[in-house]
């Protein structure tokens, strides 16, 4: 019985939350109650995204003045079976499409270094430059496959507007 009053108990502070305005409470397929987000979270992950797009569309710009060719890369590695795989379409449901983009890294830059030769590299773009533990093994596995001669990790500068790019080799593979 004290289990049922407790779980009665959570319900009921779970409708007094969904009603309030400062959270968004989401529904699951079943109509039960699902996750609740305080709206001032939500806000800040729209603008960090929204900062975050910026900067990619800069970094890309920043690139191209450099004289690099630059595209959107598609791809993923599946590190499990350790293969280049085609990266997964996002589906945005308030927009009601695929979000493309969902590739590591963001870019795949070519620059003519010789007669007959091209440089390639892969651009992760993170405002911090800081890469979590999976997205090194995949740097690592790409460099190891030679996909890309280097890739590199473009990060805010410490003046306004500055861009500085980190070698991924220089940084995390010190050995």
């Amino acid at each position: 019985m004290k289990k049922v009053s407790e779980n009665k108990e959570k319900i009921m502070e779970m409708i007094k939350k969904a009603g309030s305005e400062e959270y968004e409470t989401e529904w699951d397929s079943e109509g039960k109650i699902g996750e609740q987000k305080k709206k001032s979270k939500i806000k800040k992950g729209k603008l960090s995204r929204g900062q975050g797009a910026r900067f990619e569309l800069k970094v890309r710009e920043d690139l191209e003045t450099k004289e690099w060719i630059v595209d959107k890369w598609s791809n993923n590695v599946d590190l499990e079976e350790g293969k280049l795989i085609k990266a997964k379409r996002k589906y945005n449901p308030f927009k009601k499409m695929l979000v493309v983009g969902t590739g590591f890294p963001d870019f795949i830059a070519f620059k003519k270094i010789g007669e007959e030769s091209y440089d390639v590299i892969g651009v992760e773009v993170k405002m911090n430059g800081i890469l979590s533990k999976i997205e090194k093994e995949k740097c690592r596995w790409y460099l190891k496959k030679k996909i890309f001669s280097q890739i590199w990790i473009a990060k805010k500068g410490k003046k306004r507007g500055q861009i500085e790019y980190i070698n991924f080799e220089e940084k995390y593979n010190k050995a």
